[in-house]
């Protein structure tokens, strides 16, 4: 087992050379991936129809190809998933990753072609673990297994062997033999879509595997280490698996979690990498010199535009390439990639935190949203919501601002909603669990999230006497003009300054 370490760290330290060019020549890496997605899409029915044989440079691909949203490229989807061809991208896709709702869908699917698989999901994996290598040159990490937690998936057409999932469960259903042999747990159970009978099966199936790594989202993990925790008697993981050695993580901000993991982790022995993936592509790791900057992963099949915080709104916004962006600055990110998601709006944003090389943080949404544990619940959903609890329980909502509470070793977390009614409801935990319900049932990822109470318990409401928000936005200068509510917030500011307003006796007369 040394051996096989050594071997491994080897080959994953020789990617590093490869990461070092694109980081030292970023443009030119970054304009060989567009000429090479305009080429391999020419004659795809996308690619006749934008006349990409005709596109010689960027400004001609801005005017031909508008800024596209998942609604804009929904219909194309939609063929692609019932077996058609040569539509967005060349050759047939099988995988559609879905993801959280749009406007107008509980859910949306993303295509992820073959190339992206290999191209940008794997590839990420394998960089991940080579900048962890390159930084630890006596890791361990070989000689155990990683544990990994999957989605479920589901079958589209038998007939051609195409299904939809969570991204992970793609990605493990289809990891190549050198990772599926050092993976924990197996994959029948990795994939189960009961998510209560999953943490059971893994919590028995991995206490006696040799884990070095975990690699997930931080909420669902943490649930499922004390799990283990709880049914070994022990206060530490490095009781059941003394050769841990880091935590791999993405999907949500971990600093919220951090604490929780301080207390069943040694910090001082314990590594924590940062990754920015996502359905529609594997985008950053952390940098190891420069904590909580993720690294521009620029070679992945996947050319960036970057919309000014100004143009966001604009039906044709003005884009900006790598080489025009500017530090601290915040940016929505397009995407052009090999699964044919052309010039597209992924809805986050970011800051640039480096150039040369580049280094960015993800420093929100082009919307407000709420994304403590993956449920990406976004204004539309919570609209909706709030409408439907409104009129089955006769009352009227006048103002709210919602935020996350986050989940700690002992409890769920869940959202609180801070309400301010012109006509309250008669029962507010009747409100609370229509709410509640609707919310289900127009959010996949939040109605996922909220299965056993185990990420996500049910809703707090507080209702707040009447002119709580003019008094706070009196309090913070933003009366009249543009100036709104914030209605979704992913942290704690504003909900935090708004019941402390109500429980202040001088601003409750």
């Amino acid at each position: 087992m040394p051996l096989l370490n050594s071997l491994f760290s080897w080959w994953m330290k020789k990617r590093m050379h490869q990461i070092e060019f694109f980081t030292k020549y970023p443009n030119e890496v970054q304009e060989e991936w567009f000429e090479e997605l305009i080429q391999r899409a020419r004659y795809t029915e996308w690619g006749i129809k934008h006349k990409y044989s005709q596109i010689n440079n960027l400004s001609d691909f801005k005017e031909s190809v508008p800024v596209q949203s998942y609604e804009d490229l929904k219909p194309f989807v939609e063929r692609m998933m019932k077996g058609e061809q040569e539509v967005l991208w060349p050759g047939e896709t099988k995988w559609f990753a879905k993801s959280s709702g749009t406007t107008s869908d509980k859910s949306k699917f993303i295509p992820v072609s073959k190339e992206a698989l290999e191209e940008c999901h794997y590839k990420g994996g394998k960089d991940m673990l080579s900048i962890y290598c390159s930084a630890h040159e006596n890791t361990q990490i070989f000689t155990g297994k990683t544990l990994m937690m999957g989605g479920s998936s589901k079958t589209i057409n038998p007939s051609i062997g195409s299904y939809h999932g969570d991204l992970s469960s793609i990605i493990i259903k289809n990891l190549p033999f050198w990772a599926e042999i050092r993976r924990t747990p197996d994959r029948v159970t990795a994939l189960l879509e009961n998510f209560e009978l999953k943490l059971s099966k893994m919590a028995s199936q991995t206490i006696n595997e040799n884990v070095t790594s975990i690699s997930g989202v931080p909420s669902w993990t943490l649930i499922l280490m004390n799990k283990i925790l709880n049914n070994c008697n022990k206060s530490s993981l490095f009781d059941i698996w003394p050769n841990l050695e880091v935590f791999f993580h993405g999907g949500v901000a971990f600093s919220p979690y951090r604490p929780q993991f301080d207390e069943i982790l040694d910090k001082k022995r314990m590594h924590y990498m940062e990754t920015y993936n996502a359905s529609e592509g594997f985008f950053g790791i952390e940098d190891p010199n420069h904590p909580s900057e993720l690294t521009l992963m620029l070679d992945y099949g996947i050319y960036y535009e970057f919309v000014p915080s100004d143009d966001w709104n604009d039906s044709h916004p003005r884009t900006l390439s790598l080489d025009e962006v500017e530090l601290h600055t915040n940016y929505a990110i397009l995407i052009s990639t090999n699964s044919g998601l052309w010039r597209y709006k992924i809805g986050d944003t970011v800051q640039f935190t480096s150039k040369y090389p580049f280094r960015i943080k993800v420093s929100g949404r082009t919307k407000h949203f709420m994304n403590a544990f993956g449920e990406e619940v976004i204004i539309d959903n919570a609209e909706i919501a709030l409408k439907y609890a409104c009129s089955m329980t006769n009352s009227i909502i006048s103002e709210y601002t919602a935020a996350p509470v986050h989940l700690t070793n002992k409890d769920a977390g869940r959202h609180q909603w801070a309400i301010e009614f012109e006509r309250p409801p008669n029962n507010l935990v009747e409100f609370q669990f229509l709410l509640d319900e609707k919310l289900k049932e127009v959010n996949s990822d939040y109605e996922a999230k909220r299965k056993g109470n185990m990420a996500l318990d049910v809703p707090i409401i507080e209702s707040l006497p009447n002119g709580t928000f003019y008094r706070w936005m009196k309090e913070r200068k933003k009366l009249g003009g543009q100036n709104k509510v914030p209605r979704l917030a992913n942290d704690r500011k504003y909900i935090e300054e708004v019941l402390r307003l109500v429980a202040e006796p001088s601003n409750l007369e």
